[in-house]
């Protein structure tokens, strides 16, 4: 009997008794499922997010509490009793001071009675959900008690900003911007060190600031703030949003740029109170809108332009907070990144003690060739000059 020997088959020529499914995978590995289906899952998160925000804030908004002034202790009973949870009532004994809470923000409306009629003092620079909301809640009680209500608006909005949004686009221009160079920022970590991509992010933060504050301001008037404040509010928003993308990207990676859409672009701005008012959001929203930073923005842009910078310390304190905390946690991962010890506790004694490389065999060999060629003339002086002796 002869032995069988096997023969050798090209990946290409397989026998036929090789099925199509061992072929396939022979000749051609099986791709992973996980590259395609990630940026997917991630790209209808956010789109989820995004309409559920945005949509779902808009739905069906409620008023919680609205802070209204009232002249006189029994008007401030009744409308308290009939409005209930919904409005919160100041009770004040002069029309003055009820208008300077309006003006100081510390109220959205004013109630006073006028005899027969009662007049409700608003600032349409709250926005219209606001001033809409509670115009519907003093006419119920106007209509209960069978009296008339004349409406004032005592903080008009400027003429070339009627629907109140300007201050949220603009704020919405400068975090995206900020958004982005973040992004670019990322992939310069090889080409430039920590200090340069920290300059780069402060000082296009203070040009980008300064730039929309002009353009909205003096250039298109649907912004009346000061230049200089709300180019520094407009600065701080635009660095808290580059320096956050960038450290939410340098700690989780390729997902942290969309936390940080989610976070800055899509729940930060729905929660603002442009769109839908501060004190019409849920207790959710509104913990959101008073935390992150396009609501600080957006209050404080109406503070500095309506309300003479009534409450935009404590927004211009959140957004420097942001920026803060975010620059200190980049600088510390780049210290640990760079320190030995810092990521493994102790001092490799072998990493540390120089490495003493054996020279390559190769020189070692052509030297020990010169030297016996070197030998071998000095032996034979005949070769050396050719076959006569010097």
């Amino acid at each position: 009997m002869q032995p069988q020997t096997e023969t050798a088959h090209p990946p290409d020529q397989l026998p036929a008794r090789t099925s199509r499914r061992g072929a396939r995978h022979c000749g051609h590995p099986r791709r992973s499922v996980r590259p395609w289906l990630q940026p997917a899952i991630i790209g209808l998160a956010l789109v989820a997010a995004f309409i559920t925000c945005y949509i779902g804030l808009q739905r069906n908004p409620q008023p919680h509490r609205i802070p209204i002034a009232v002249v006189g202790n029994r008007l401030a009973a009744d409308i308290d009793s009939a409005l209930g949870q919904s409005a919160d009532v100041h009770p004040v004994t002069t029309l003055e001071a009820a208008q300077s809470a309006l003006i100081s923000r510390d109220v959205v409306a004013a109630v006073e009675d006028s005899g027969s009629t009662l007049t409700l003092q608003v600032a349409g620079a709250n926005g219209r959900s606001t001033t809409n909301a509670v115009q519907r809640l003093v006419n119920a009680y106007a209509t209960g008690a069978e009296r008339d209500l004349t409406v004032v608006d005592a903080v008009p909005l400027t003429h070339y900003d009627a629907n109140g949004l300007a201050g949220f686009y603009v704020a919405f221009g400068v975090s995206l911007a900020g958004f982005v160079l973040a992004q670019n920022a990322l992939g310069l970590a090889g080409r430039l060190r920590l200090r340069q991509r920290f300059a780069l992010l402060a000082g296009f933060a203070a040009a980008a600031g300064l730039v929309a504050a002009v353009l909205a301001g003096p250039v298109l008037g649907a912004v009346p703030a000061p230049v200089l404040p709300l180019a520094l509010t407009l600065g701080l928003l635009t660095a808290a949003a580059a320096f956050t993308t960038k450290l939410l990207g340098t700690y989780l990676g390729p997902i942290g740029i969309p936390v940080a859409t989610v976070l800055l672009l899509t729940v930060g701005n729905a929660t603002s109170g442009a769109a839908v008012g501060f004190d019409l959001l849920p207790d959710p929203a509104r913990i959101a809108s008073a935390a992150l930073p396009p609501g600080a923005a957006v209050r404080a842009i109406t503070d500095l332009s309506y309300f003479d910078g009534a409450h935009a310390a404590t927004a211009l304190l959140t957004l420097g907070a942001w920026v803060l905390v975010a620059a200190l946690l980049l600088a510390i991962r780049a210290r640990r990144r760079h320190d030995p010890r810092a990521q493994t506790g102790h001092v490799d004694v072998r990493a540390a003690a120089p490495q003493h490389r054996r020279p390559s065999s190769r020189p070692r060999l052509r030297l020990t060739r010169r030297v016996r060629n070197v030998s071998h003339e000095d032996r034979h002086p005949l070769v050396a000059t050719g076959g006569h002796v010097a």
